[in-house]
């Protein structure tokens, strides 16, 4: 069998040349790196009965980088040879000018595996995995007469990256990524909805095809889908609102993480810039961001310039303690890189991203949370949502929510969005669940117009006066 395993500096460039051409391209700067990549991913997607789409991807190449001051000079290309990457130099050296910079330190090493090396998409033949998909529709319609719709992805990936440092230091990681997505619609007496439930992390696919575990997907789309059959519109207003653990930690991520990363608070943009040290949500209110969770979504093993994933605590017992960084922007605040520097592909210069964000636990049942709510919400499932980073204002619209009386859940409702800012949502949590919980691997993040897989999570919270918006009145 061929070797089929990803050894740029041996196989497709010269070890020395690609050194040399890097310390060009960042003499007189602050920092840089030579980051290769080689990335293949596969995504089946069944709809209504039919397999709607079977695709195979393949790309390889390089992005060059030197970095002097705030300035930044890339260039890319999917030709992976010596002599494109001399001719990169001249492009990135623009950014360096007339020099006098002083490179920085290199990042530390790490021996540290978080996730397989193996490839997802080797798991199961192409067959097989259609066959589950259809297998997957079959099961849905066979549960509930009502689904009149089912729609099932299957999707894979494996990414290999080398990151060559100015100082010698070759970095590499490879990182798997397989995921499921389930959802169904179902019709009664004229009115149709819908439920979705999806699972994924840094492993294989076979875990993902055993059918305890895409039969758990399918029932608990089937289940949202059914609870919003008797969804009533929902109130608007200002309200107590208690959000579930886990996916709802996807308001946390947007509202309030990408405010805590470094870029935004250098620039005096983010809604926290200027706060550290200073109290910013309620005392109790720990959040994190950790790439280091084996196997989760967002973890990585380093990041995308070599530095070591942690640990980060960013918001401790209510007090900013510290930011997201990558290397340019802990450099220009005088702080040290936090392993946060990400991004999409080898096309994209990095930035400060996020990995897992979440808040961690407090102390109180689940249950007295919601038993102290006179009027108001429990938020249990979020869609999509608009960020203002300036101000952290958001909106967020909720796929699976309830009304909450005398501490009593009530009916469940549709159309329920709620709206509020990130800085002022953290000052009025009156109460943190016991029960943290991960989303169950779904998260994708956009910034500056680069995706990358991140988790999010979150123990049930009580905030109170959020604004609600609804068609019903409050």
């Amino acid at each position: 069998m061929a070797d089929t395993s990803f050894r740029p500096f041996e196989t497709r460039l010269d070890p020395d040349r690609a050194l040399a051409s890097l310390r060009d391209a960042v003499a007189g700067g602050d920092d840089g790196e030579l980051f290769v990549e080689r990335r293949r991913s596969e995504a089946l997607v069944l709809d209504d009965g039919r397999l709607k789409t079977a695709s195979f991807d393949a790309a390889e190449g390089f992005g060059l980088r030197a970095v002097h001051g705030e300035t930044t000079g890339y260039a890319h290309s999917t030709t992976l040879d010596d002599a494109a990457v001399a001719r990169a130099v001249s492009t990135v050296r623009l950014a360096v000018g007339a020099g006098g910079g002083t490179l920085a330190d290199a990042p530390a090493g790490t021996n540290r595996r978080l996730y397989t090396d193996a490839d997802p998409m080797a798991d199961a033949a192409f067959a097989v995995k259609a066959d589950l998909l259809r297998e997957i529709d079959a099961y849905a319609r066979a549960l509930d007469s009502r689904v009149v719709q089912v729609s099932a992805t299957l999707a894979a990936s494996l990414q290999e990256v080398a990151i060559l440092r100015p100082e010698g230091g070759l970095v590499t990681d490879i990182r798997p990524m397989a995921r499921l997505n389930v959802s169904v619609i179902v019709e009664d007496q004229g009115r149709r909805e819908s439920g979705g439930h999806g699972s994924g992390g840094r492993y294989g696919l076979a875990g993902l095809m055993d059918p305890a575990a895409w039969q758990a997907s399918v029932r608990e789309a089937l289940r949202i889908a059914t609870v919003n059959l008797g969804a009533e519109d929902a109130p608007a207003g200002v309200f107590d609102v208690v959000l579930g653990p886990g996916w709802p930690g996807v308001l946390l991520h947007e509202a309030v993480g990408h405010g805590l990363e470094g870029d935004f608070n250098r620039k005096g943009t983010s809604a926290f810039a200027g706060l550290m040290g200073q109290r910013v949500a309620a005392p109790g209110v720990t959040v994190v961001d950790d790439g280091t969770l084996p196997d989760r979504r967002g973890s990585i093993t380093v990041d995308d310039e070599g530095t070591p994933s942690a640990r980060n605590v960013l918001i401790d017992d209510g007090i900013l303690t510290g930011y997201m960084q990558d290397r340019q922007n802990a450099r220009l605040m005088g702080r040290t890189p936090t392993g946060n520097g990400r991004r999409q592909s080898f096309a994209h210069a990095p930035m400060p991203r996020m990995t897992n964000t979440f808040m961690l636990n407090g102390g109180a049942d689940p249950a007295d949370l919601l038993a102290g709510v006179r009027d108001g919400i429990w938020a249990v499932g979020f869609g999509g949502g608009q960020v203002d980073i300036t101000s952290g204002k958001f909106v967020f619209s909720c796929t699976e929510a309830y009304r909450v009386r005398n501490g009593k859940v009530g009916a469940p409702l549709r159309g329920a969005t709620l709206i509020g800012d990130g800085p002022t949502a953290l000052r009025h949590v009156r109460g943190i669940g016991n029960d943290l919980a991960l989303d169950p691997g779904i998260g994708n993040c956009g910034k500056a117009g680069q995706w990358v897989p991140v988790g999010v999570g979150q123990p049930s919270l009580l905030i109170g006066g959020l604004t609600v918006g609804g068609a019903a009145a409050g």
